[in-house]
């Protein structure tokens, strides 16, 4: 079977009917012996620009962790690894992150996977406790090597490349040109592949300029989304607590809208994902951590409540929408009295709010259902989707995102079926089991 054969049909099982040209070269690239440092912009499907290559590298008859992904968030992580499941590859994967049970992870670890992904910070854990052995390790990627930079992981990063002595290949990812190469990599005449999308991006993203009357601008905002005729936005802003105060500010005013950001507990954070992904909450407030590397759908609008201090997490920020030759728009609401950063345009087009009343938007057209089981109890995607329609009475429109996690599931539901469906699923049984379903809080 050649090359080409070997990738076909998990390049099927994603869905994609060929490689953009950035993806082919990376293919091309990581093909030779040689390190890689490969730049694109966010969307323009960098993870399966080096998973795919990744797999032709995999031998089938090597025992032990053939290849470790480093990601700066539990969310890529988790992305990366959600990739190659979809994949369907046949080889063995495992995601390590902090706010994961460990001994879970120990466990999974006790049977190495081919490929191992995760945080610099569990990585390095798991590295000092043994648990894993290292030797076998022949390609490491460094995913958004500069964010795991700027969120302080840099001796463990290094304590982790110091320990693989069987390194042949070091792949560095990044969505930003320019970055300086930590000390602690030592590339060996690396090729490197930038992708420029810069014309291709200004002709699909349209940025607008919002001008706030007063300083507290919650109002503008409130206004601006009521134009968005109730189409999904992110909302960006630079503290925790302005955000947790901005959405509190929206619900006075009847918008629902959910909040990420590094303050909040992990599994609130993933929940919040969650609901945001599958359309149970139309709005996300965030900081710059959801600006690139989270599993999201492509947004039409971007919102900027307040200006990052750095060019580049302006333009990270503006990546989440126009996306993949689709079309948005950025918004920047401004006030008079705030100073306008060098990075933005001199000149940006007003768009100018009606100064009648607009109606609120509509309420989300689903509602997320918890199941208390999830991959760990043998539960999958089909089997929800089974037991809500036998079970539950719902039809396959009634059913919308569904995710599974290790021991707790999330599905999206149409928001006048969510009812009958938790009074008829109270008393039965999935897969032999009883698991508690209720709306997700």
């Amino acid at each position: 079977m050649n090359r080409e054969q070997q990738t076909a049909q998990p390049l099927a099982n994603l869905g994609i009917s060929a490689l953009n040209p950035m993806q082919e070269a990376a293919g091309k690239a990581l093909a030779q012996d040689t390190d890689v440092i490969l730049v694109a912009p966010t969307g323009s499907g960098k993870t399966v620009a080096f998973l795919l290559p990744l797999l032709r590298l995999l031998r089938t008859d090597a025992p032990g962790v053939q290849c470790l992904v480093l990601a700066p968030s539990r969310e890529l992580a988790l992305q990366i690894e959600g990739v190659w499941k979809q994949m369907q590859t046949g080889f063995k994967v495992n995601a390590c992150y902090g706010g994961h049970s460990m001994d879970v992870e120990i466990r999974n670890l006790s049977n190495p996977p081919a490929l191992l992904i995760g945080t610099p910070g569990r990585i390095a854990d798991h590295i000092d406790r043994g648990t894993f052995v290292t030797d076998s390790i022949r390609t490491l990627v460094l995913d958004e090597f500069d964010k795991s930079l700027e969120l302080g992981f840099h001796d463990q990063m290094a304590f982790i490349v110091g320990q693989l002595r069987g390194l042949r290949r070091q792949v560095l990812v990044s969505a930003t040109h320019g970055i300086k190469i930590p000390e602690f990599v030592r590339l060996r005449n690396p090729q490197t592949i930038i992708h420029e999308s810069d014309a291709d991006a200004q002709i699909a993203l349209t940025l607008k300029a919002v001008y706030s009357p007063d300083k507290d601008k919650i109002e503008t905002l409130f206004r601006l989304l009521c134009t968005f005729e109730s189409e999904p936005a992110l909302i960006f802003l630079n503290h925790r607590e302005a955000a947790e105060r901005t959405r509190a500010e929206l619900a006075d005013r009847g918008i629902l809208a959910g909040v990420y950001h590094g303050g909040m507990e992990q599994p609130d954070r993933e929940r919040a994902l969650i609901l945001f992904r599958n359309g149970s909450v139309r709005y996300l407030i965030t900081t710059d951590l959801a600006a690139r590397g989270l599993d999201i759908p492509d947004m039409r609008h971007v919102v900027h409540y307040h200006l990052p201090l750095k060019e580049h997490e302006f333009v990270h920020r503006n990546g989440r929408t126009a996306r993949m030759h689709a079309s948005g728009t950025a918004y920047v609401i401004l006030s008079t009295q705030e100073p306008r950063p060098d990075y933005l345009p001199a000149s940006l087009d007003e768009y100018v709010l009606p100064s009648y009343e607009l109606p609120l938007p509509y309420p989300p057209d689903f509602v997320t259902v918890y199941i208390s089981g999830g991959r760990k109890n043998k539960l999958n995607k089909v089997d929800i989707v089974g037991f809500f329609g036998q079970k539950g009475g719902l039809d396959k429109g009634d059913l919308g995102r569904i995710d599974v996690g290790d021991f707790q599931s999330f599905a999206a539901v149409r928001h006048d079926k969510v009812r009958a469906l938790l009074s008829r699923v109270r008393e039965e049984k999935m897969k032999g089991k009883k698991y508690k379903i209720e709306v997700a809080r």
